[in-house]
């Protein structure tokens, strides 16, 4: 039976913070705000704030549907209305809850945007995303800056001066029609300050799991601590206070020798430390996490926690560079890496944080992340000789979620994990 876990203060701030930003949208009609929609890879939200606009982010209302059990409704809705099958689900999650009132997780309508600001950073789905979006917000204003993909594996001179071009020439005049306000490079300098110390705050706690046991989950609890920074209070305060307030309480489970907790308390014992590859399945969120936890499995690090930033490779932004900072951030986003760079960041990730197996959670309708990943699989398991596992899932579509079958496939990836382990104890017993 799940029993209630005490809420920590930063769980209480975060919960602040994002009904705060809900109830700011339901009153812009009163307050005169602006709302803009953007996406979590490569989003421009100190740039945004600079312009005292509010951002809504679609992905998130898509997720926050499915955790609330709604997102099979709006699913058919959207399916209804000539939307594919193979179209990815958050996108038809989205168009069904704006075609029943674009009511929001807390119940408050979510108003229409008078921007639609697409930073284009590796899933093109973004794009034709948009294109539904303007057809059914005629009066929203476009803009789009392109972010190039690192093909190479590197960032160029002309490919920061061709994003920061787009940004001063088509991005901030925009921007100005719309809000009203004159840029101000000063105020964005400062929403950079503080964007660059939670990034500081937010790469030490994710490093909290080189501890044995690891005081947190970087997979199912990550997902809640890269809420606040990847929703719009990235270049905030509010955000350093909860980062500060986060870190904080690891360090008390670090000295204590706790683990993680989970939703039904402190987990036990570590048995299993896991690299995990793809986003988590929302629709079934705590079964899925269950499954681990029941197994001492956590996650030591995870791909989806640096979707909207790949921070512990040393990026931060710069106040003091403000428009090149903000278009090499975009251009390092994880959809952006190419995927010999998806490998080495994974493959430090394994060996940094000493993991005893390598997971992937392919995600049915999402190319952006499951093109590549059996190939980038085959090459951790011959370099780095760790066993892998696959699983599959979707998003926001309970119709390919199987419990059992998932499992049925973790239970077989955890038995390899501990023969092995048995293995690798026998053989040093045997060296002594």
């Amino acid at each position: 039976m799940t029993t209630d876990v005490k809420k920590e203060r930063s769980m209480t701030i975060q919960k602040e913070m994002v009904a705060g930003l809900f109830k700011d949208l339901a009153n812009v009609q009163t307050t005169g705000k602006k709302v803009c929609y953007t996406f979590i890879p490569g989003n421009l939200s100190e740039l945004i704030r600079t312009f005292d606009m509010l951002p809504v982010y679609p992905e998130i209302n898509a997720l926050q549907s499915a955790m609330r059990k709604k997102s099979a409704s709006y699913i058919r809705e959207a399916e209804k209305h000539a939307h594919s099958e193979d179209v990815c689900t958050y996108v038809k999650c989205d168009v069904g809850m704006m075609l029943n009132g674009n009511i929001g997780p807390t119940g408050e309508k979510i108003p229409e945007p008078d921007i639609l600001l697409l930073s284009y950073t590796g899933c093109f789905t973004f794009m034709k995303w948009f294109e539904t979006l303007k057809r059914n917000y005629p009066n929203a204003e476009v803009v789009m800056i392109h972010t190039p993909y690192q093909e190479n594996g590197t960032i160029t001179d002309e490919m920061r001066d061709y994003m920061t071009r787009q940004l001063r020439e088509e991005v901030i005049p925009k921007m100005e029609k719309v809000s009203g306000i004159p840029f101000d490079e000063k105020k964005l300098k400062k929403h950079l300050e503080h964007a660059k110390e939670a990034e500081d705050w937010i790469t030490k706690i994710f490093d909290s799991t080189k501890h044995r046991p690891s005081p947190i989950d970087a997979y199912f609890a990550g997902v809640y601590y890269i809420g606040p920074i990847n929703i719009g209070f990235r270049g905030t305060p509010e955000a350093v206070e909860y980062y500060k307030e986060l870190y904080k309480e690891i360090r008390e489970r670090i000295d204590n020798g706790l683990g993680p907790i989970t939703p039904e308390g402190e987990m036990a014992e570590e048995k299993y430390r896991l690299v995990v590859e793809g986003p988590p399945n929302w629709t079934n969120f705590r079964e899925f996490w269950k499954i681990f936890y029941d197994m001492g499995a956590v996650i030591v690090a995870s791909s989806y926690t640096k979707v909207g930033g790949v921070y512990d490779m040393g990026f931060r932004h710069d106040p003091q560079r403000p428009l090149e900072s903000l278009a090499e951030y975009c251009m390092n986003c994880y959809t952006n890496l190419n995927l010999p760079q998806r490998i080495d960041l994974l493959g430090k990730c394994i060996e940094e944080y000493q993991a005893d197996g390598y997971l992937t959670n392919s995600i049915k309708s999402c190319n952006s992340f499951s093109a590549g990943q059996l190939g980038m699989m085959r090459e951790l398991e011959d370099r780095l000789e760790i066993p892998v596992g696959f699983i599959e899932s979707d998003l926001v579509d309970p119709r390919y979620f199987s419990y059992s079958n998932i499992k049925n496939r973790l239970e077989s990836f955890f038995q390899m994990l501990k023969q092995r382990k048995i293995n690798y104890q026998s053989t040093a017993a045997e060296a002594i």
